[in-house]
């Protein structure tokens, strides 16, 4: 039977890049049924709705969701993020952001390969936080950093699990446990307690900063990094600077139980200056549609994506012609 999948375009480059994904996806002979969704911030500044109940219920009943890229300059920062992505992280209970960078032949730093584990639903990005005073002299901000024993351990059981089918077996902790001294606390005893049940599986720590600077001068020591929300969401754009650039920078935004839909996206943006222009990259829309496909338990299609993807050159025709020469290449 054909996999039914909600997909939400977006804005800017989101609706190309994943028009040329599910291209790929199909001619790597997948069965697919789509649903479209008008999300994002066309529809914010035509109607005023970011994520309307009635469409979140629906999204519910997918096998998962394939997304573009949402943001406009005319959208004030935060309504689309917290309204919209984070809504749907938090409601559909997408606990593992899971970011894999890989670079071939002929690619700035030959060899990467590594995946981060990021928590998806707490830290700083859980909302708890507020003013006192505010818009006088004396305001206040707060932003809390929620961490629960349950969320970190969740996301560390799964970057362990993840390790013992990679071949190097080694799972990486990156925090800032000597001034985060409570959360970080809570992830170095729960990576600990995880990691005296996987002795077959190699540990290290390293603290946030000292892993921006391996992240460039010696990405080759990682094989799988478990962090927290924001570390996470700041290493991986990095990630994607010293893999080949953030056009093969791809996403899965996982529900590991599979009490709903995952949600998959490239991370490179909405890109509204080359809109229509033919000159996005849609190598990571690719690449998340293949960790889709993976994750469906299509997995030979997955694996011939992936290796399709690194057979291309990077910056190869207009977006349309990467796409087809992904699709060549199956």
């Amino acid at each position: 039977m054909a996999h039914r999948l909600a997909v939400i375009g977006g804005d800017g480059i989101g609706p190309e890049v994943i028009a040329e994904a599910l291209k790929v996806v199909r001619a790597a002979g997948v069965a697919i049924d789509t649903v479209d969704y008008d999300l994002g911030g066309r529809r914010y500044l035509a109607t005023g709705e970011v994520l309307p109940d009635s469409v979140l219920e629906e999204l519910r009943d997918f096998d998962a969701i394939l997304l573009g890229a949402v943001g406009t300059p005319d959208v004030p920062p935060g309504v689309l993020e917290r309204g919209l992505l984070l809504r749907m992280r938090f409601a559909l209970d997408l606990y593992v952001n899971l970011r894999p960078f890989r670079s071939g032949p002929s690619r700035f730093n030959d060899g990467v390969d590594f995946i981060v584990v990021r928590e998806n639903t707490e830290g700083v990005y859980a909302g708890e936080g507020g003013f006192l005073r505010q818009g006088t002299p004396h305001e206040i901000a707060t932003q809390g950093s929620v961490n629960t024993r349950m969320g970190v351990e969740r996301c560390v059981r799964y970057a362990f699990e993840l390790a013992t089918r990679r071949p190097r077996k080694h799972v990486t902790l990156v925090h800032k446990t000597n001034v985060l001294t409570f959360a970080g606390d809570l992830w170095q005893r729960t990576f600990d307690g995880v990691a005296h049940e996987h002795g077959g599986v190699g540990t290290a720590y390293n603290h946030v900063d000292a892993a921006c600077i391996y992240f460039v001068q010696d990405p080759g020591r990682y094989d799988v990094i478990v962090t927290d929300n924001l570390f996470g969401d700041l290493l991986t754009d990095l990630g994607g600077a010293i893999a080949g650039g953030i056009g093969r920078a791809a996403s899965a935004n996982l529900n590991p139980a599979r009490t709903g839909p995952s949600l998959f996206e490239p991370v490179h943006g909405s890109a509204p200056d080359i809109a229509g222009t033919g000159k996005a990259d849609p190598r990571a829309a690719v690449i998340s549609a293949a960790m889709m496909c993976e994750h469906l338990g299509e997995n030979d299609a997955a694996a011939r994506i992936t290796q399709a993807v690194d057979k291309t050159v990077d910056g190869e025709g207009t977006t349309a012609q990467s796409s087809d020469a992904i699709a060549a290449a199956l």
